[in-house]
């Protein structure tokens, strides 16, 4: 298969097939989102790579590939990390909402996805996140995606990544509902942000991003100069 072009027309396309065809993960809200962080990383030109923590079936991943090539970013790695054994048992700060094991999917899943595109696969990291993320992140990242749900998933991705988060380097928290911020954010994950109050305490350095919808959305900018939360 003839990879497609990495253009913004590319991008067009890919962005009405993936809500199509994976609208049970990613929607119109959260694409153009992700699409706005990825062009900042390049014209602030931060160093590291893009890492996503939970990519199921990997359409995220793959929206952000074909992002990073459309900007030219092509050499810029993308990792993905999922236990590909579906969801944990919930802890007692999160919602009885799904058994264990729900959103399982596996690797083959995520090479597939971009094989029909045409695009260059991430580094997949099979395993639970306390296992893989201590000694398989990389060095510095520049973009982190944490997609993880629960409590304790959210508190173990924040406590590996932020310290290797590059100087302007933007981590994003999928499900980080404030509704103070945006009463229309869906909350059907409270723990989310029950882990990001205790990780960075008050005030919480984390931004809300809103869209047409229920969108929530949370954004961490690491400084580029002092000291980081």
């Amino acid at each position: 298969m003839n990879p497609r072009p990495a253009t913004v027309a590319g991008l067009g396309e890919l962005h009405d097939w993936l809500l199509e065809h994976h609208g049970d993960t990613v929607d119109a809200d959260r694409l153009p989102a992700i699409r706005t962080e990825l062009e900042a990383l390049a014209a602030r030109h931060v160093p590291g790579a893009v890492v996503e923590l939970g990519c199921y079936q990997g359409a995220m991943a793959l929206w952000m590939r074909a992002v990073l090539d459309a900007t030219g970013q092509r050499r810029r790695e993308v990792h993905v990390y999922d236990s590909f054994q579906g969801l944990p048992e919930r802890g007692a700060k999160d919602p009885d909402l799904f058994e264990a094991g729900y959103l399982r999917a596996e690797p083959d899943q995520v090479l597939a996805l971009h094989e029909r595109w045409g695009r260059t696969p991430p580094a997949i990291h099979p395993g639970w996140f306390a296992d893989t993320l201590p000694g398989r992140l990389p060095v510095q990242i520049a973009f982190a995606y944490l997609d993880g749900d629960y409590y304790d998933s959210i508190r173990t991705c924040l406590a590996a990544c932020v310290p290797r988060m590059a100087p302007g380097g933007t981590l994003i928290v999928d499900d980080y509902a404030d509704l103070e911020a945006n009463p229309r954010a869906w909350n059907g994950l409270p723990g989310v942000k029950a882990a990001c109050a205790e990780y960075f305490a008050a005030p919480s350095p984390l931004e809300v991003i809103t869209g047409a919808g229920d969108l929530a959305l949370g954004r961490y900018t690491t400084p580029t100069t002092g000291t980081r939360r």
